[in-house]
């Protein structure tokens, strides 16, 4: 499986984005999903992740209620819309997938390449 994440970019504080995570391959939905990032000089922190069917999604507190993970197996796509922006949720984001994968990044086999995503205050 390989994964394209798109979508980053330059927003102001309070502003919106939704960043995409396309998978190639025909065993996506077998895959459970995750987001995860890694701002400048911190490690990679767990943001959310999403069941094969999209039916259970869990959240890093920090972004809870502002952060929605979807997909759409029809279209092997991962999407996490991204509310209420602010300036600590910089970074380059990264989805990943893997039958097991939930919280934690050791639990995915697969990863994105990242998409920057800069909140501005």
């Amino acid at each position: 499986v390989q994964l394209q994440a798109s979508g980053g970019g330059l927003v102001q504080a309070g502003g919106s984005l939704r960043l995409s995570c396309a998978a190639s391959g025909r065993t996506f939905s077998s895959y459970n999903m995750g987001w995860f990032r890694q701002a400048p000089g911190k490690e990679r922190e767990f943001v959310a992740a999403i069941s094969r069917s999209g039916g259970r999604t869990y959240y890093a507190d920090s972004v809870k209620g502002r952060f929605t993970f979807s997909r759409d197996n029809a279209k092997n796509t991962g999407y996490l819309q991204m509310n209420s922006l602010k300036p600590e949720d910089t970074a380059v984001y990264y989805c990943a997938a893997g039958p097991n994968g939930w919280q934690r990044g050791n639990q995915y086999d697969y990863w994105g390449q990242g998409t920057l995503v800069t909140v501005s205050s």
